[in-house]
């Protein structure tokens, strides 16, 4: 029977913890997780949770931790098959088909786990043996501890071709090729892998060695050297020092992924056991699902060279699909040239703590990356980040997240490419227009309502003033773009020019329309532009340009303030039919306001009807 780890993960993702475990354990719910008290230890106040989105149980009081598949060896004492086989038919999970081989396989794995043991205690004794003289040298060099180098077994291996072979002759050389310890050519006899290297051992989730990487000594290369794959050794799979890292993460509540095996030794040391790292690839998908089940937010924390850099960003790009709600990475920048090793040894652990205090969102990350990737000087540069980081985002498979995204992108495209706003010039008297009010003042409702839509009935001129006038967009885009948007083709017609106009800041009407006729618009754009369909002046081709500016802020002003004031005022409507003192005069406050409003609306619709009828505007 071939139980793959892709068929045991799956195990796990289809069986519900909290349910396996609250058959046998009183549990209650503990905000994302669920609590009882300990089955594995005598206790009255309850230590052990069990939560169900990262797959474990953990007991603060006697550690015990594990997985559903632990919980029926360990709890119910079950053998691990006859664990496997109950979870699979509770799951609907078919057992993989029994055979020979496989059975074999299985039995080999036992003698391969003590073919490991048996290989790093042989390259622990030479470490402390006269061979390892250069070995214990290189570790005092980089300020790795005797305590620090047994803790994760270190080790090595002399420059032989045969030393290991011989130790370990007992189990044949079949079974040493099989395990990635001999090396076979054809027609030669097998020989060590690993010869004058420092040797450091690889353990699995449960603390056995299933691999070794070995780093070279001089300046030989390769500078380190890794097990291949075997029945135990999975490169894509695993994280070097998961074993020790897993319970350190649960105390500190984080996870630290670094580049190799000497930032987490170093680290280590320095306090921060809760540091893993891939064994020479990429972050695999494996990879960030075990790092997801330990903590929500990983931190990235690799070399701060270029070589350092790129594959963060990589992890950033393969954890892109992956992502859920509340479910990210995030980044620290180390030095330039300095990896977590070098900080913690030349600055100490503070240094590498105050970076640890403020880590980079992964989103920060990605818009740094694609601002960076190329110049940004003209309208088909621009377009070109936009494209890119809609691509991004539309790479995210969950759905909210993915909105997220696109709307965090477009809002910092708009924030860093928006002109310098001039500021409105105040309103002076209108031809007959009679009273003109001082500007509003904003109410704590209506600071506190957010916009809730677009007046409607301005909405149309000012969009038709906009296509007769382009250059008004620039002025007004920091309204502009933050407005919610419009149904149906009047928005997506709204949301074009505004992009438009950013993109080409020197835009005419002339130019604005081909493209917007190119792209489909030509319809909606003839139905806005009809000559007389409104009395303003900014929706007239030759109206004064003076007039066209003081009217159109005069529109988009009312336009965003109307909504916000109906809002506010619906909502204290609401309040109970006796009103508090302080209600009612919010409620009068914004009466006299929505009052205002209709007051300066109907004085810019007769100061240009007034206006037109003494021809002093085109057509």
């Amino acid at each position: 029977m071939s139980l793959t780890p892709q068929f045991l993960d799956e195990l796990r993702a289809r069986t519900s913890l909290t349910s396996l475990i609250a058959k046998t354990v009183k549990l209650t719910k503990a905000g994302r997780e669920s609590k009882g008290c300990c089955p594995f230890h005598n206790e009255k106040t309850p230590s052990f949770y069990v939560n169900d989105d990262k797959g474990f149980y953990h007991c603060f009081g006697c550690s015990a931790h594990g997985d559903a598949i632990r919980w029926m060896t360990d709890q119910r004492g079950l053998p691990f098959i006859d664990a496997v086989k109950e979870l699979a038919q509770a799951a609907g999970l078919d057992m993989p088909e029994q055979d020979r081989a496989s059975t074999e396989r299985a039995e080999r794995a036992k003698g391969l786990h003590e073919v490991m043991a048996d290989a790093a205690t042989w390259f622990t004794e030479q470490l402390h043996g006269l061979s390892g003289t250069e070995a214990r040298a290189l570790l005092d060099k980089r300020g790795i501890s005797a305590e620090t180098a047994r803790t994760f077994g270190m080790g090595f291996a002399p420059d032989s071709r045969g030393k290991l072979k011989a130790a370990l002759k007992e189990y044949g050389d079949p079974m040493l090729v099989e395990s990635g310890m001999l090396i076979s050519v054809e027609g030669k006899d097998p020989y060590d892998r690993f010869r004058g290297r420092l040797m450091i051992p690889i353990r699995d989730p449960r603390g056995r060695v299933i691999a070794f990487g070995g780093r070279v000594l001089d300046g030989g290369e390769p500078k380190y050297l890794n097990s291949p794959d075997t029945p135990l050794f999975d490169k894509g799979r695993t994280l070097y020092n998961l074993d020790r890292a897993a319970p350190a993460a649960r105390k500190s509540g984080r996870v630290l992924v670094v580049e190799g095996y000497m930032d987490v030794i170093a680290l280590a040391q320095a306090g921060f056991g809760e540091a893993v790292a891939p064994l020479g690839t990429a972050l695999t998908e494996a990879q960030l699902e075990r790092l997801w089940r330990m903590v929500d937010v990983p931190i990235l924390c690799f070399d701060g060279d270029g070589a350092g850099q790129k594959a963060a960003l990589r992890a950033a790009h393969r954890a892109l699909p992956m992502l859920a709600p509340g479910r990210s990475l995030s980044f620290v920048t180390l030095p330039q040239g300095q990896d977590p090793d070098d900080l913690v040894r030349t600055q100490g652990p503070q240094a590498f703590e105050a970076l640890l205090k403020a880590p980079e969102p992964l989103v920060d990350r990605l818009w740094a990356s694609e601002l960076a990737a190329e110049a940004l000087d003209t309208p088909e540069q621009r377009a070109g980040l936009k494209r890119r980081l809609f691509e991004l985002a539309d790479g995210i498979a969950d759905g909210s997240v993915k909105q997220e995204y696109q709307a965090d992108f477009k809002n910092r495209f708009y924030e860093h490419f928006k002109p310098v706003r001039v500021p409105f010039a105040p309103l002076g008297e209108r031809p007959k227009g009679g009273w003109t009010p001082p500007p509003l003042p904003v109410t704590e409702d209506a600071k506190a309502f957010r916009i809730t839509g677009i007046d409607h009935v301005l909405a149309k001129p000012v969009l038709a003033g906009l296509l007769r006038h382009p250059v008004e967009v620039t002025r007004h885009m920091e309204i502009l773009g933050s407005l919610p948007a419009m149904n149906g083709e009047l928005g997506r017609l709204f949301d074009a020019v505004v992009d438009i106009a950013l993109e080409e800041q020197t835009l005419d009407s002339a130019r604005l329309l081909t493209i917007l006729a190119r792209d489909g618009f030509n319809s909606v754009v003839s139905d806005l532009l009809r000559a007389d369909t409104t009395p303003f002046s900014f929706t007239q081709k030759a109206a004064d340009p003076a007039r066209v500016r003081s009217d159109l802020d005069e529109a988009i002003a009312i336009m965003v303030a109307r909504p916000e004031v109906d809002a506010a005022l619906a909502m204290v409507n609401k309040e109970e039919v006796t009103l508090s003192a302080a209600a009612f005069e919010r409620q009068m406050a914004l009466v006299k306001e929505k009052q205002a409003l209709e007051v300066r609306l109907a004085n810019l619709v007769q100061s240009n009807e007034d206006a037109r009828a003494l021809g002093t505007e085109g057509d």
